[in-house]
């Protein structure tokens, strides 16, 4: 057999080969979802995605002669370790054969490169940050992923553990299939909140997208900023999902709450696009169209992507009323039979409780590794 050899990616025929890998790992995978290539590129790019303003990255591939068997990135978040005061380094876009020798490399090269630049610990995978595709799947093979969800063979948790990562959180989703309906209590408690004084619910205007995002971004970054690895979302970043979304955006499903006239929650929810995804292969090129107009008809799901609450509000009741009014909407849109909500903190009992109440059930658990460096 020939010899491993790890290298470090500059760009070139190596990014290429870091780009391609997962087609050929994923080849007996049928539920693999392929992520379009040239969005990846830009991820990657340290001049064009916003993400890069505030953090670095390594890149390596592990191959053994001609063959490419592996590749990890090493990031770090110079948002999450100010706002943390922490000295994180982030390992993502991992792919690997299932061969522990190649992924002992893989982290190996990782872990020096972190050290040299004087972190304390490892967590991952995070591509590349929490704000982005996290976790290692570790339920749910038999379900396909959802927009912007992980998949991977069941054999990279082995992989990983055996390079001496542990367990630090996991990550759980629900799936919402059938009857779009509360439970007549949540229902009529549902009610009760929206007649109190100072609520009511307003649809984004996305013909006004930037105010609207920069409302969002506020929101987020104040409801989530005491939950477990978050980083705030820096202003370049929230216009560059503005920028990917707002094709598939329906402004039905993107909506404000507010109380007393002051913004107290959003929830945004996308089509999952991942069965046109799938058919794209990678590429849209001239086919990409009308392969849109073929399969449309395929894209059947919902993702909620994103909610959150400003912290000052929690004791309103806001997440039934934002079922109760996200239901009404579904469920007169026929052409959707299911919805992935997620994903949440495996410890946050009380919104995963109420999710499970509303109707949805946990299918799917991702994992977040650590290693102290």
């Amino acid at each position: 057999m020939a010899g491993l050899k790890i290298s470090t990616v500059a760009g070139g025929s190596e990014l290429k080969d870091f780009i391609d890998l997962p087609w050929r790992i994923y080849a007996e995978y049928p539920r693999w979802v392929p992520p379009l290539k040239h969005e990846v590129r830009r991820m990657l790019d340290l001049r064009k995605h916003p993400f890069w303003e505030f953090s670095e990255r390594i890149l390596f591939l592990a191959r053994r002669g001609a063959e490419t068997v592996g590749r990890i990135a090493g990031i770090i978040d110079g948002h999450y370790n100010q706002f943390h005061n922490e000295k994180m380094g982030i390992w993502g876009f991992f792919e690997c054969a299932d061969d522990p020798e190649v992924a002992a490399a893989l982290f190996s090269s990782v872990e020096t490169w972190f050290r040299r630049k004087g972190m304390t610990f490892m967590r991952g995978p995070l591509s590349p940050s929490t704000n982005y595709e996290v976790g290692l799947l570790m339920e749910g093979y038999d379900y396909a992923p959802a927009l912007m969800m992980a998949y991977n063979p069941p054999y990279y948790s082995g992989l990983v553990e055996s390079c001496g990562f542990t367990k630090e959180k996991d990550l759980l989703t629900f799936l919402l299939d059938g009857e779009y309906r509360l439970p007549g209590w949540m229902d009529r408690l549902a009610e009760k909140i929206a007649r109190k004084k100072g609520i009511h619910i307003r649809h984004a205007h996305l013909e006004d997208a930037a105010t609207e995002f920069a409302l969002i971004r506020d929101i987020y970054n104040d409801a989530w900023s005491d939950n477990w690895g978050f980083v705030p979302l820096s202003d370049n970043e929230m216009r560059d999902i503005q920028r990917n979304v707002m094709k598939f955006a329906d402004p039905d499903m993107a909506f404000f709450i507010y109380y007393m006239d002051e913004p107290a929650a959003f929830c945004l929810v996308f089509p999952d696009l991942n069965p046109l995804l799938k058919r794209l292969n990678g590429r849209i090129g001239l086919l990409g169209a009308l392969k849109f107009f073929l399969y449309r008809r395929e894209i059947n799901g919902l993702r909620l992507l994103m909610f959150g609450i400003k912290e000052k509000y929690r004791q309103l009741g806001l997440p039934m009323l934002a079922f109760h009014h996200l239901y009404e909407i579904v469920r007169k849109k026929e052409k959707y039979r299911y919805m992935e909500l997620g994903w949440t903190l495996e410890d946050n009992e009380s919104i995963n409780g109420l999710i499970e109440e509303a109707g949805a059930k946990s299918y799917k658990k991702y994992r977040i590794f650590r290693k102290s460096l």
